[in-house]
């Protein structure tokens, strides 16, 4: 099962640029996990085979997600039940026979670090109380973009951004908690090198130069890491600054 994760940053404008169907016909993905649709309602998607869901942020333009799937699943959720949380359209949950699948699009804590508590003091730390809940379960795959790199290793410029949004000691520590949890980030269980990075500045002509980050991933649960084929980044995939990265698991 090829899963993908996208952080499209507006869903119509990658439409708009008709990249979109050629990627997936050429990716060929069994399930597509969409971050920052900014949509609110349903936009006509021109791929077939694939089930739809989308969960729309309150707000215009803003947020939101969506899950394209061949395979149907047993039962899909919106949010993670906390009404403060739920508002942006940020988590859909597909449950499969074998695993949960968690799209998710983690809020930003702001240039300004505005949102930085409530970033790590309560989304933080209630989604891995969701993600726990759902392995009680069965194992959990979750993905998107987590707004966070993790080690020095996942950016280009760490000590110049330490204080930085995304880069934050906070933001690390949540991510610390979630491999303490028991999840295991994907792409570092192939690749342990650096300068592999899935968000660019659209500033700069960073993205030609390489000055990114890696704040877009999957996680799975330490039992699924047998069932792991693939990790893998799609940096040739053109029409976000972000490009897709995604997982190939037996099921």
């Amino acid at each position: 099962m090829k899963i993908i994760s996208w952080n499209v940053n507006g869903l119509r404008s990658v439409l708009g640029k008709a990249l979109f169907k050629g990627f997936v016909d050429h990716a060929k993905p069994d399930c597509l996990c969409l971050q920052e649709t900014k949509t609110r309602d349903k936009v006509p998607v021109d791929i077939s085979g694939y089930e739809e869901y989308w969960n729309h942020a309150q707000k215009a333009g803003y947020a939101g997600t969506a899950v394209f799937t061949r395979t149907q699943p047993k039962e899909v959720t919106y949010g993670i039940g906390i009404p403060k949380h739920d508002a942006e359209g940020r988590v859909i949950t597909l449950e499969f026979d074998k695993f949960f699948l968690v799209n998710v699009y983690v809020p930003n804590s702001k240039r300004d670090l505005a949102r930085l508590p409530y970033r790590t003091k309560e989304w933080d730390v209630d989604f891995l109380k969701y993600l726990k809940k759902l392995e009680k379960k069965k194992p959990v795959v979750f993905c998107g973009d987590l707004n966070v790199a993790h080690k020095e290793i996942d950016l280009t410029h760490p000590k110049a951004n330490v204080q930085n949004h995304g880069f934050t000691p906070q933001e690390r520590a949540g991510f610390d908690l979630i491999v303490k949890a028991g999840f295991l980030d994907t792409f570092r269980e192939f690749e342990p090198g650096g300068g592999h990075y899935t968000w660019w500045s659209q500033f700069s002509n960073c993205r030609t130069r390489n000055i990114g980050w890696r704040i877009d991933y999957f996680c799975i649960s330490a039992s699924l890491r047998p069932k792991l084929k693939k990790a893998f980044i799609l940096k040739e995939v053109m029409g976000s600054d972000h490009c897709p990265v995604g997982i190939e698991l037996e099921v």
